[in-house]
């Protein structure tokens, strides 16, 4: 099976794009990360096939289309977010993405996300993460409290309970309520950043 590259990956596209050479190295990653990937991938692989679709990774903002009183604008702009975050982290929409290629996929989408943050550009993890906020934040308050937090768990098939851990980590300030940019760090230390057992907790546990 041939391996990623400029010319079957988004996230290489765009690193060879801007100049930037980044090798993907197995041997720089962590076990635990390695396990806690792996697990991601069979999350979202739902027929169990090793290959992860994008209607399969489409079927998560539906879930939360079930679960919290969305408008079919927000559930739209959720799937586009999902569309492009996806994309860009290797899953072809004809083609999907095999699980020998999710570990790779993930660390050039991980300094792909350094380079545009070097570069003062938009963060793919943002744009996600920000079509999620603007369901989850029920009251329209312009912040997360634990409880729209549950919902999100809830609808990733993450244990409730993790909405207790995950906000801790998350809320920097102590305000106790979840802004955006906490959120976005908060995702970006667990899933793109070398592995530190200080986020161990972050999901209950499930990664």
């Amino acid at each position: 099976m041939p391996g990623l590259d400029e010319t079957n990956n988004e996230s290489y596209r765009y690193l060879r794009s801007v100049g930037n050479d980044w090798k993907f190295n197995v041997e720089d990653l962590h076990p635990k990360m390695l396990s806690r990937l792996y697990k991601r991938f069979d999350t979202f692989d739902l027929d169990s096939d090793e290959k992860m679709e994008m209607e399969e990774v489409l079927y998560w903002p539906d879930r939360m289309r079930q679960l919290v009183n969305a408008t079919d604008e927000q559930v739209e702009k959720m799937r586009e977010a999902v569309r492009t975050f996806f994309l860009h982290k290797g899953v072809d929409p004809v083609n999907g993405l095999h699980r020998d290629d999710w570990v790779e996929a993930n660390r050039v989408f991980a300094e792909a996300e350094r380079e545009r943050e070097r570069r003062g550009e938009p963060s793919l993890i943002a744009l996600l993460s920000n079509a999620y906020y603007d369901v989850l934040d029920d009251d329209g308050d312009g912040t997360v409290d634990v409880d729209e937090l549950k919902t999100m768990m809830k609808a990733f098939d993450v244990p409730q309970e993790a909405a207790y851990t995950f906000f801790e980590k998350a809320d920097t300030d102590r305000s106790g309520k979840l802004e955006r940019p906490e959120l976005v760090h908060l995702f970006r230390k667990f899933w793109m950043e070398p592995y530190d057992p200080q986020w161990d907790g972050v999901y209950a546990y499930k990664y």
